[in-house]
């Protein structure tokens, strides 16, 4: 069982960009020839990758902070269990909002959640069928 600091040193350890999953996708998307821009802090969200002249973003999502139905995601801590959840709807929330907010601008979004980069071969099929339609 873990104390409050032990609890509190893991969750400051959380990174907010350049994390695992976010990784993956950066280097399976540059090895397919896909270039792109990093969060780029003039797109609402500030979109993991940005295809600029394509129009288009890739968020990748953890699945425990964004609220994702996988196993994971549905976790729900034993402790401060109201926070926690408040926290990760609010989440949800804000994430649909900056959706609706890029696809309104002229955008197309794809967002990658984190248990979905085990699986490299199916996810270079769905990373290529996004960046592949209408991107000549």
């Amino acid at each position: 069982m873990e104390t409050a600091k032990q609890r509190s040193r893991i969750m400051r350890s959380v990174r907010g960009k350049d994390t695992g999953p976010e990784l993956i996708v950066r280097r399976l998307t540059h090895h397919m020839g896909y270039r792109y821009r990093l969060h780029r802090k003039d797109l609402p969200g500030k979109p993991d990758l940005a295809f600029i002249r394509h129009r288009k973003v890739i968020f990748v999502h953890g699945c425990f902070w964004h609220g994702h139905n996988c196993k994971r995601g549905a976790r729900v801590p034993k402790t401060n269990t109201d926070y926690w959840r408040h926290k990760i709807e609010r989440n949800r929330k804000r994430d649909a909002g900056t959706r609706a907010t890029l696809r309104m601008q002229g955008w197309s979004v794809l967002t990658i959640w984190e248990c979905e980069t085990k699986d490299q071969d199916t996810l270079a099929r769905r990373i290529n069928a996004f960046l592949g339609e209408n991107s000549a």
